[in-house]
């Protein structure tokens, strides 16, 4: 049994799933869209991107929208900037001397780039700026996460597991697996050290999950089944995190994101009644991110 299950008043042998949104504030199209998620009910957690152009327009929404019950809100920390036609920076500083952006001022693309390029102390000013700027435009946030996975590294993930300290706000976080490290391509001695890192931090009472999966940005439909596959493997007492990235079908979107056709199945899927049939059909217990950073918070 996930031993977060009963500080959320959660019985032994339920299956509990995070169902989150990443990328608010990415674009236009992640933002008009995201209304109708929390109204038809079924998901339970998302994330803003603060350096993305379209941050201002997602906390002018947050703040019309914090009283809703379920709005749940973390940052998804930000230092990779992947497309090609639609880029975006760090807060903090253009210098190329702090590794954090490419020969163009932008973000690197790819995750390799920051890991070998990116100094430590200039990451977390960076990232706190993200979280600061996040508060500083009224949000209550619900967590931290991490865009594209970039600070499961271990040279960053300290500084991730320090601001989820200072911050009091709960890392997205897994369960060391292997599999899941080795699919990084990582170097055998940062996979070591990886996992060394893990363990020792989920004795610190932080909350891991045992599972998580992204739906799978390549396909053009058929993302009700593809939950339907996910969340049957799931096992009596685990606590999963299910990644979405929900975008109405805007002609930016398709001008700067190749797979928008799956980015627009997810919208679909979670203001569709049927995912919601599934849920209980399969008696999964959509959990927030809110309650995980309560209850971590309740903790001595």
């Amino acid at each position: 049994m996930n031993p977060f299950l009963p500080k959320l008043n959660l019985p032994p042998d339920a299956r509990a799933v995070v169902i989150h949104a990443d990328d608010i504030g990415m674009s236009y199209s992640t933002v008009a869209g995201f209304p109708a998620l929390l109204d038809a009910g079924h998901l339970s957690s998302a994330a803003v991107m603060t350096p993305c152009p379209w941050f201002p327009g997602a906390a002018a929404m947050l703040r019309a929208l914090r009283n809703h019950p379920r709005l749940d809100i973390g940052v998804h920390l930000t230092l990779n900037s992947e497309w090609d036609a639609y880029r975006w920076g760090p807060l903090v500083t253009r210098d190329r001397a702090s590794g954090l952006v490419d020969e163009e001022g932008y973000f690197h693309r790819l995750e390799a780039h920051v890991w070998s390029h990116a100094d430590v102390g200039a990451v977390e000013t960076e990232l706190r700026a993200q979280i600061d700027a996040a508060l500083a435009a009224g949000i209550d946030l619900t967590h931290i996460d991490s865009h594209m996975g970039i600070l499961f590294h271990p040279r960053l993930l300290g500084v991730y597991l320090k601001l989820a300290s200072e911050y009091r706000l709960p890392p997205f976080l897994v369960r060391p697996n292997a599999e899941h490290i080795q699919s990084a391509n990582l170097a055998p001695e940062d996979e070591r050290a990886l996992m060394r890192i893990l363990a020792e931090s989920e004795s610190w009472g932080l909350p891991f999950f045992d599972h998580f999966h992204v739906m799978a940005l390549k396909r053009t439909g058929g993302g009700l089944d593809e939950a339907r596959r996910v969340l049957t493997a799931l096992p009596p007492g685990s606590l999963t995190y299910l990644i979405l990235h929900p975008n109405i079908d805007t002609p930016d979107l398709r001008a700067f994101a190749p797979d928008w056709r799956a980015r627009g199945d997810d919208q679909r899927l979670l203001t569709d009644p049927a995912f919601g049939h599934l849920l209980n059909e399969l008696n999964i217990t959509p959990v927030g991110m809110r309650a995980l950073r309560d209850a971590m918070r309740r903790s001595p």
